[in-house]
């Protein structure tokens, strides 16, 4: 009696099928077989935005994503799906969400001013900033930038998957996604940008003081919950939701600075 779910046998005779002769149905089995992450993904999403964002609606942008991996996945390369559809599927989401330009123009600023006054800090002193600094160099009170760290959270602005921008506001863009997935398709060009890309986002963590690389660690790479993340630290969801963000704003701040150092 055969059951609902492919063997690993059964799976790669699928992919094979598929990639051989692009049947609707090997496609349509691999679509529901997988169809599990887009759930995850959107999940995971949904976690940072406001509660009007319909989670089913998430869960709809990601099924383009998760079909786009299929048609473009090369399982010959041997690398896995897995990890490649997920950023596909995050993609797809952020994609959509960006499309509808949803998030308040004040808290985008509000986002843009934090970072730039990471980068003018550490380019002044060639270290991270306090959190006193910062303030200082904003003008703001502390309560005023928890304040604006929160609600920068609340809408998913601050997020590792958020576009990393190349060349400015006009030019090309990479998700941390796209670090990890197949990048040989590209050509040379492609894969040697994508390679360069990945050294300097390394480079940028790195430079991210030991408890913000932590909670991005533990959000990003072992898939913790805030929630799990605060009993880890011994404080509230609401303060890792605090330094989860503030750590992608400074990460980000980092990033573009390394991007328009001289070579």
């Amino acid at each position: 009696m055969r059951t609902s779910e492919p063997s690993d046998i059964e799976l790669q005779e699928l992919w094979s099928n598929y990639k051989a002769e692009a049947t609707a149905k090997a496609r349509d089995v691999l679509i529901v077989h997988y169809s599990p992450l887009v759930k995850y993904v959107a999940g995971r999403v949904a976690a940072g935005l406001p509660q009007n964002v319909e989670q089913s609606d998430l869960v709809s942008y990601g099924m383009f994503g998760l079909i786009d991996a299929i048609d473009k996945f090369e399982p010959e390369r041997g690398f896995k799906f897995e990890t490649y559809a997920i950023a596909r599927i995050k993609g797809a989401i952020l994609d959509e969400l960006r499309s509808i330009d949803w998030v308040p123009r004040s808290v985008r600023a509000k986002a843009r001013q934090i970072e730039t006054a990471y980068a003018k800090i550490e380019a002044r002193h060639h270290r991270p900033p306090s959190d006193e600094e910062l303030m200082e160099e904003l003008d703001w009170t502390d309560d005023q930038l928890q304040t604006a760290l929160m609600q920068i959270s609340h809408v998913g602005l601050a997020a590792l998957d958020e576009i990393l921008s190349i060349g400015g506001d006009g030019g090309d863009s990479i998700t941390l996604g796209d670090t990890i997935a197949d990048t040989s398709s590209h050509g040379p060009m492609g894969a040697f940008e994508i390679a360069e890309t990945r050294q300097m986002l390394a480079q940028a963590i790195n430079g991210l003081p030991e408890r913000e690389k932590l909670v991005l660690t533990l959000y990003y790479y072992e898939n913790l919950t805030l929630q799990e993340i605060g009993r880890v630290l011994g404080v509230t969801e609401s303060r890792v939701c605090q330094i989860h963000t503030k750590s992608v704003l400074h990460l980000r701040a980092r990033f573009s600075a390394l991007e328009h150092e001289p070579a």
